[in-house]
């Protein structure tokens, strides 16, 4: 089990009500599955979101295949509006 940061942006930053905290967690798919538990409306923002891990992005890969690495940084980035 990986430990790390999660860092939240924008709409994620509010829905969790705050800009980051520490977490464990094997994989994508787990590290959201614990950050959402009992968060609905984060929940809500993470469904929309898109993801970086140490800075790339997780693109349309499944959650469950992107392992986490001991000191990564997921970001949590909704989608923005405008241009």
């Amino acid at each position: 089990m990986a430990t790390g940061n999660v860092r939240y942006w924008a709409a994620a930053k509010e829905a969790a009500g705050v800009a980051e905290e520490t977490f464990e967690a094997t994989n994508l798919d787990e590290l959201m599955t614990k950050i959402t538990e009992n968060r609905a409306e984060l929940a809500l923002v993470v469904k929309r979101s898109s993801f970086l891990v140490n800075g790339s992005p997780v693109g349309r890969r499944a959650h469950r295949d992107v392992v986490l690495e001991d000191g990564a940084t997921v970001e949590v980035l909704p989608p923005f509006a405008g241009g």
